[in-house]
């Protein structure tokens, strides 16, 4: 579904991320780690389209068409989305009016789908004016359920998330990315990854999102590089135990460790 190809990023005359490559298949959950500063959110920036973000070298394909130099409009419009670790307030827009223009043309019954997440009561209100950070985080989420893309991008979606939110929120992307599907009797994860359409990239920093979701993969990105992959979990009990500094020892070997 997404496939980046030795990407380059600058920010001004500053380059960010360092030759990246990455490929992530239909259905697929991959978590992305590493410290503040090390490039995380630039490539989701990046991967959305965003004008601060100046590609140097590279190429990302997504479902086979090339989108490197595509706008953020055009690349939502073929199915990609994003949840923002900081999103603005947008004075004078409703969030059930910013919804319905999410859904574009598809029928979506916005009352319904604000019920799922407890934002009801926000619909006539303006985008995140005086929303507090669960608040932000279930408006984010209701954006995305009514554009239904194929592709995923969360820039932390625990982060400012009290417990009682964390919960709701979790089991919210798990069925964005499972499609609200329920694993059948018997059934292997195997057999339950192959029904998935949706795929995810995901940054965290705790961890706690990795107790709701089937995660399939994960790396660390250090220093504008990523290194380091593993299973989500093995990586996130490495990390609590030796910090990121590990990361340079694995970038030194080639990314593997």
């Amino acid at each position: 579904m997404l496939h980046i190809d030795d990407l380059h990023v600058s920010i001004g005359d500053k380059e960010v991320l360092k030759g990246i490559n990455l490929k992530i298949e239909e259905g697929e959950t991959f978590i992305l780690f590493g410290p503040n500063g090390g490039g995380k959110t630039t490539l989701l920036m990046t991967l959305m389209g965003f004008s601060n973000y100046t590609v140097t070298k590279g190429r990302i394909t997504f479902r086979g068409q090339d989108i490197t130099h595509a706008p953020t409009y055009e690349r939502a419009r073929l199915g990609i989305g994003m949840s923002f670790q900081r999103p603005p307030t947008i004075h004078g827009l409703k969030t059930g009016h910013l919804v319905r223009m999410c859904a574009q043309e598809k029928p979506v019954d916005v009352e319904d789908l604000a019920a799922r997440v407890n934002m009801t009561d926000f619909l006539e209100r303006d985008v995140n004016a005086g929303f507090s950070g669960g608040e932000i985080k279930r408006s984010e989420l209701l954006q995305l359920m009514a554009q239904g893309p194929g592709l995923v991008l969360f820039d932390e979606p625990e982060s400012g998330v009290d417990l009682e939110n964390m919960k709701l929120i979790g089991k919210t992307v798990r069925k964005l990315l499972d499609g609200d599907l329920e694993p059948k009797p018997g059934q292997s994860m195997k057999e339950q990854k192959s029904r998935r359409r949706t795929a995810g990239l995901i940054i965290t920093h705790t961890g706690y999102i990795l107790e709701y979701l089937n995660a399939d993969r994960g790396q660390v990105m250090y220093g504008g590089h990523l290194c380091c992959e593993a299973r989500p979990r093995d990586i996130l009990e490495h990390v609590e135990q030796y910090g990121y500094q590990e990361c340079v020892r694995c970038l030194s070997n080639g990314g593997k460790h």
